[in-house]
């Protein structure tokens, strides 16, 4: 199996308390290594101030640093960390290799790791947190399928990093839904290195030309990558014509779904994934086993695993992300999205 997900900024932030449910007890310290900022916003606008939450409230010391997008600086922040004394070290890794380089030093050291959001392939980590990112390929694949409907419709695909097997999971998802539709053909697949919005734009715009501009829908991987297909087919005159799907539910994804121009994106609460994270982390610096729901084999060894269950977004269920704290009606109902926010019943 490969599995996926969704960045941060530069610099990190530690704590040693923050809440009086916090166990005396707990005397380790546990390190976090966010991935980027580019592939998505979801990584310092969602999952670092979760995490930040829950650490403080189980009273243990922490450090959460970025980075930003570069293996080497993954791997001198690891460093950095082990040296400074984590006793459990959490990375959402950039590659497999690089990942599993870092986990392997770790050990060497007696420090326990985990995986955050991706699989390390041939990693040792001691457990994989993460959401059911086959389902939410399949959620994207059966969200596209809803908004075209069983009309003949040329579907291009704009994936997700190849380093990230996240995104090799999402693309087996969607094409495991959309295949099996006989009226459905691929007419351009291509992964976008380092879920970088701005190549995105570039690649769709090249899938869409060879396509003759004949693209009846598109399923976008994140978000981000869904924007950059929107703001080729908006210059074609064609956005909110042909359905675009996306993932994160992130402020600008959330727009678009309820101006119409995305047709679908899926949530994945950061509160839910950073309180599992959190969760397994102390579990692991009280020298206990994190509780685990199941297994994930990668490729090599079955590692236990908390898959959580992602949720489909379209303009009927928006609202279900801000009651959620996802995001902000504040954020999302601004200047033009007001009204459509009003009509989804959004305040």
């Amino acid at each position: 199996m490969a599995l996926t997900a969704c960045g941060s900024d530069d610099g990190g932030d530690s704590g040693t308390d923050g809440g009086d449910s916090g166990s005396s007890e707990t005397t380790g310290k546990i390190g976090v290594i966010l991935p980027d900022t580019e592939s998505s916003v979801r990584w310092e606008s969602a999952d670092r101030p979760e995490l930040e939450r829950a650490f403080k409230e189980a009273g243990v010391e922490y450090e959460i640093q970025n980075a930003e997008g570069d293996a080497e600086k993954m791997t001198t922040i690891a460093d950095g960390m082990i040296a400074d004394g984590v006793t459990v070290l959490a990375i959402v890794n950039l590659d497999s290799e690089s990942g599993a380089a870092i986990q392997e030093k770790a050990a060497s050291q007696g420090v326990k790791t985990l995986d955050y959001d991706r699989l390390t392939l041939g990693g040792s980590a001691e457990a994989y947190i993460s959401f059911d990112n086959n389902k939410v390929g399949a959620l994207q694949g059966q969200g596209l399928a809803d908004c075209l409907g069983d009309k003949d419709a040329n579907i291009v695909y704009l994936n997700g990093s190849p380093t990230d097997n996240n995104a090799t999971l999402f693309s087996a998802g969607a094409h495991e839904v959309l295949d099996a539709i006989s009226t459905y053909k691929v007419v351009g697949e291509q992964a976008v290195p380092d879920w970088d919005n701005e190549q995105a734009v570039t690649i769709f715009e090249q899938l869409y030309t060879q396509a003759d501009g004949d693209v009846d829908g598109v399923l976008a991987a994140n978000d981000g990558l869904g924007g950059a297909a929107i703001s080729v087919l908006e210059k074609n005159g064609e956005a909110g014509k042909v359905p675009v799907t996306g993932q994160d539910a992130t402020v600008e994804g959330l727009q678009n779904v309820l101006a119409g121009t995305q047709c679908m994106t899926i949530y994945k609460s950061a509160k839910l994934e950073a309180g599992a994270l959190a969760e397994a982390a102390i579990a692991l610096v009280n020298g206990d086993s994190p509780a685990t729901t199941g297994v994930t084999n990668d490729g090599e060894r079955d590692v236990p695993s908390v898959l959580l269950d992602p949720v489909s977004i379209t303009k009927d269920n928006v609202k279900d992300v801000i009651d959620d704290g996802g995001q902000t009606a504040a954020d999302v109902c601004t200047d033009d999205f007001a009204k459509f926010c009003d009509e989804a019943g959004i305040s």
